[in-house]
């Protein structure tokens, strides 16, 4: 049963919910937590319980930007690695996830037939979409969709490495509930177990202190069991904080998992009666982590087949039927990089045809024809950069980002092969031809000569690089060090053309920086 968003109280005034809204939106946070904890336990294999129509295995299609870092014999660690190489390379694969293997599980067919829809790969070759908007995909990838309840065994999945179960269990009538632990924690037993539920502790938060229980809209319990009002009509339950915190630990303690509680959502209206702290999270989060080692495995072997053998003669045998498969394959070029000095001198090669020197990491990675050459391997690039004479790495903060990035800066003493950035087209085209840069070798051994006719003026003294740049010290390098560079650029005059967007610094405190 629903109630209206206003009713009447006893006194005959109108009594309305509060505005309450979640930004980004409560299902987004909610996935936002789960991809979160699994790229900090670097998963690769996930059941998606209660699947619905995919949206959660849609994300886990989407390819890895690049691969997991090389074994040892490929790429050996650097003998002389600088802190900021290590930083580096952390920073990249930190959050970047890299599964190989997924599944969902659902009962509802027409949920599974979209399911089964988006996980789907892209036609090959579609002349519709442009080679460019196609990202790389460098790990294979397996997909399928079943269907069949939570309360019958796939023996496919036992010891699954992850589990995630998002807004399902509160639809789960009691005798599945029952089930939801043995079939999960017991015969699946997976590494970790993600799932996510509403909180009643939060529904408070829709109406004031003082208003009538009836002014809260939604759909009494079901079951009977309770008088309370659930935000969702299918749903069987809703736990407060402290039911869920105890199911959890009960749960967690019986098969040997660790819990970690958390939660997600909260309203951007701040609650006049200040009640934001006490009703806690929206949405509840738990992960469990297996607790590994032989007493444990024996252990949960024996309450499985203790559970499944009363479940056998209680209820009626069922199957999983697999619904879908899809194989994503991996590009050709995966885990066949070129030689490090061929890379390094296509970074040096790009850099000059679009006329900068200085650019950011990850715009070199997504030339297509860098990342082909890496075989995949962003840490194949960075070795590359840092092995040529030529290349430094260096961490910047931009004045239009807040967060530090990582940037490929150009040596000084190689400035003067960089064309002049075009002010007008037909002063000079951007980009170069190609016939400019076809000689790189023989451009590269001039590092040190001047030629006549370059138009670099000494003005931009190192204090506005630091200040336009936010260059750090010499220790975040991990190439040559801060060094006065030429831009050759000057401040603005009177009638001076203004300075278009290429590699020299960000004029400061106003200023406007024009051709030299």
């Amino acid at each position: 049963m629903s109630f209206p968003d206003t009713i009447m109280s006893s006194r005959g005034s109108e009594v309305s919910e509060l505005a309450v809204t979640f930004h980004p939106a409560l299902y987004l946070q909610r996935r936002g937590w789960v991809l979160d904890i699994m790229r900090r336990e670097g998963v690769t294999e996930i059941l998606d319980i209660g699947c619905g129509e995919g949206e959660l295995l849609s994300c886990l299609c989407n390819p890895a930007l690049w691969l997991a870092p090389p074994p040892p014999d490929v790429l050996p660690p650097a003998t002389d690695a600088s802190p900021a190489e290590t930083d580096v390379l952390k920073e990249l694969h930190e959050w970047v996830l890299h599964p190989t293997r997924i599944a969902g599980l659902d009962i509802c067919k027409s949920e599974l037939e979209c399911a089964a829809r988006v996980t789907k790969p892209p036609e090959p070759d579609r002349d519709d979409v442009p080679w460019h908007s196609t990202p790389v995909r460098w790990e294979p990838l397996e997909v399928k969709i079943w269907e069949g309840s939570l309360e019958h065994v796939n023996a496919e999945y036992a010891g699954v490495e992850c589990i995630v179960a998002t807004e399902v269990i509160e639809h789960l009538p009691e005798h599945v509930l029952d089930r939801f632990a043995p079939v999960v924690f017991g015969a699946y037993h997976p590494r970790l177990v993600i799932l996510t539920t509403p909180s009643f502790t939060f529904n408070a938060r829709f109406t004031a202190p003082d208003a009538p229980y009836e002014a809260r809209s939604g759909w009494r319990d079901p079951t009977g069991r309770t008088d309370r009002i659930f935000r969702h009509h299918d749903h069987k339950f809703e736990w407060t904080v402290e039911e869920f915190e105890r199911w959890c630990q009960s749960v967690a303690g019986e098969w040997g998992y660790t819990v970690e509680i958390d939660g997600v959502g909260k309203a951007q209206e701040k609650d006049e009666w200040g009640r934001d702290d006490a009703l806690g999270w929206a949405t509840q989060c738990a992960a469990f982590t297996r607790i590994e080692g032989e007493d444990w495995v024996t252990k949960r072997a024996a309450l499985w087949e203790a559970s499944d053998g009363l479940h056998a003669r209680t209820s009626s045998p069922g199957t999983h039927s697999l619904f879908a498969s899809h194989r994503f394959a991996a590009n050709d070029a995966s885990r066949s990089p070129k030689p490090l000095d061929v890379v390094g001198e296509l970074v040096l090669s790009k850099m000059l045809y679009y006329r900068q020197t200085s650019i950011a990491l990850n715009e070199i990675w997504f030339e297509r024809e860098v990342e082909l050459a890496c075989g995949g391997w962003i840490d194949w690039l960075v070795r590359a950069i840092q092995e040529h004479p030529g290349l430094a790495l260096r961490r910047t903060v931009l004045a239009s980002r807040i967060d530090p990035h990582w940037t490929i800066e150009l040596d000084p003493a190689l400035h003067h092969l960089v064309p002049p950035p075009a002010i007008r087209e037909d002063i000079w085209p951007s980009p170069p031809d190609t016939e400019e840069l076809t000689d790189l070798e023989e451009a590269v051994d001039m590092i040190g000569s001047r030629q006549d006719g370059s138009v670099l003026v000494k003005d931009a003294d190192l204090e506005t690089y630091e200040e336009g740049w936010g260059a750090e010290s010499e220790d975040a390098n991990t190439g040559w060090g801060n060094v006065q560079i030429d831009w050759g650029w000057g401040k603005a005059g009177g009638d001076g053309d203004r300075m278009p967007d290429s590699g020299a610094p960000e004029a400061s405190g106003g200023e406007t920086w024009t051709w030299g």
